[in-house]
């Protein structure tokens, strides 16, 4: 009888999904939860991920002519209420300071909170409101137009049911807040930023996306168009990867964004919102990690590569440690994809399958190990952490090859996400099958079910029920290649546009 392979995770993707994702996240270092309730903790490795996200991001949205700047973390509760759909959106996940300052408790000899404050401040959820308010005061002119700002942030949402990088009560994010004379300008900016969202995951994360329009159930509370970009993870579930929203007039009129336009009239301003968060480390995670841990794609790395220094002893160390800071100098003169090449060398007192499982399980694109004997031939031994792959090579050889095998790990990540999700993609034009794909194959194993299901339908009120029952929701209504009609798969009747149908997250 074959033993089944010894793997760094336990449990594997294929026995515990939601479990071995809880146990990568520990495996590679990347955070933890906090003392306070739904709360992480994004360790140094976790955090140069994010930071790695921000810096190319932050690049793209400069280069589509914003620009940054910071709003307060705390927003009058009368903010909120100026716009019913969007306080009703958010009600139920807003953390509320009503006291101000601590003084000493007689009663219990520790702290109480003191006086209530005059008004309840909301921690933001998002900052619409609060940016609106401050946008009212800027906006007088239509030459004071367009106003194309982006900030950096954190936000709460009290979340009841939390999970590491997907859903935590607190979590980090950039959100832009855009102001625009026109209707036109307004929808041509939502557009724009979304097609920026699908590139940065597409060519830096290797997350293969769907664009689309979400429904109205499903759009950003105060919204008159919310778009989206969808992936598929492993488990054929769907994670919303970034949103861009168009706020039409409506938050315009409740904040009284106004400008005399070129005609001498006053009139409202159009506004849009978009945002990511850092949720995409979790898809990151959940497209490309294996049952050994993280693999991450080389443009977001926080190391390319990982040097290992091997010898018996003290004058081995000396020429080997020689020999590979060498190396790393050399390498870390090579530039990929806008950056430095980054290369750590570990040297920790360790056993070397210890060293090697440690990167192996953090993601890092590529192990070098040197002993004497690759000194004596002035060669290296090279593993990739994507496929697994082992060769000894030349020196200077890995040193001119290096860049393009990123290359091959970022492309070839890509196109095994894409290939994933292509397989697990399907045409449904009933009840039956909708149902049947759904529905999970082992009732051990809720997770185990059918991933994207493209079909067409009449109303979201008319499928409603039946997404209910199987837990199933529209995910978006694709941008392309939608524009012939159909047959509604529930209903029968003729129906305009397909939507993609999944679990997700």
């Amino acid at each position: 009888m074959n033993k089944a392979p010894k793997t760094a995770i336990s449990p594997t993707r294929t026995e515990d999904y939601p479990e071995w994702y809880q146990q990568v996240i520990r495996a590679a270092d990347l955070a933890e939860n906090s003392p306070v309730r739904g709360c992480m903790v994004i360790k140094p490795w976790g955090y140069s991920l994010w930071e790695n996200m921000q810096r190319a991001l932050d690049k793209m949205f400069k280069d589509t002519g914003h620009r940054n700047a910071y709003f307060p973390l705390f927003i009058p509760m009368s903010f909120l209420e100026k716009e019913a759909e969007h306080v009703e959106g958010f009600a139920k996940e807003c953390a509320v300071v009503t006291h101000h300052r601590l003084e000493p408790d007689p009663d219990t000899g520790g702290l109480r909170p003191a006086g209530p404050l005059e008004e309840p401040l909301i921690v933001r959820p998002t900052s619409e409101t609060i940016i609106g308010a401050m946008y009212a005061k800027w906006v007088q002119s239509y030459r004071d137009l367009p106003i194309l700002i982006n900030q950096w942030a954190n936000v709460v949402r009290w979340e009841m049911r939390t999970r590491l990088f997907l859903r935590t009560a607190e979590f980090l994010w950039q959100e832009g807040h855009t102001v625009h004379a026109t209707q036109d300008e307004a929808l041509e900016e939502t557009r724009k930023m979304l097609d920026v969202y699908a590139d940065f995951a597409e060519n830096f994360m290797a997350v293969p996306v769907i664009k689309g329009e979400k429904t109205a159930g499903e759009r950003f509370p105060g919204a008159d168009m919310t778009l989206s970009i969808e992936a598929m993870m492993q488990d054929r579930k769907a994670l919303q990867a970034g949103t861009s929203h168009f706020l039409g007039q409506n938050f315009s009129k409740a904040q009284e964004i106004k400008f005399q336009d070129q005609n001498g009239e006053v009139a409202y301003a159009w506004t849009t919102s978009w945002g990511v968060s850092t949720r995409l480390i979790g898809a990151l995670i959940m497209t490309h990690a294996d049952d050994d841990g993280m693999i991450v794609p080389p443009k977001l790395a926080p190391a390319h590569a990982v040097i290992l220094p091997i010898y018996r002893d003290d004058q081995q160390r000396a020429e080997v440690l020689s020999y590979c800071q060498n190396l790393k100098a050399e390498l870390s003169a090579l530039a990929y994809a806008g950056r430095a090449v980054e290369v750590e060398i570990d040297d920790r007192d360790l056993r070397g399958g210890e060293k090697k499982w440690y990167h192996v399980k953090r993601g890092v694109p590529l192990r070098i190990e040197i002993g004497p004997k690759d000194l004596a031939k002035d060669a290296v031994f090279l593993a990739r952490r994507d496929t697994g792959e082992q060769s000894s090579l030349a020196r200077q050889t890995l040193i001119d090859s290096f860049t393009s095998v990123l290359d091959d790990i970022q492309n070839s990540l890509f196109q095994k996400a894409l290939t994933m999700r292509e397989a697990n993609t399907v045409v449904l034009s009933n009840e039956k099958e909708f149902r049947e794909y759904f529905t999970p194959r082992n009732p051990d194993q809720p997770e185990i079910h059918g991933g994207f299901a493209l079909c067409y339908f009449e109303s979201e009120e008319t499928v409603q029920p039946l997404l209910d029952e199987l837990k199933v929701t529209i995910r978006c209504i694709p941008l392309a290649n939608n524009d012939t009609p159909g047959t509604c798969f529930l209903s029968g009747r003729p129906a305009q546009k397909q939507a993609i149908f999944a679990k997700a997250y």
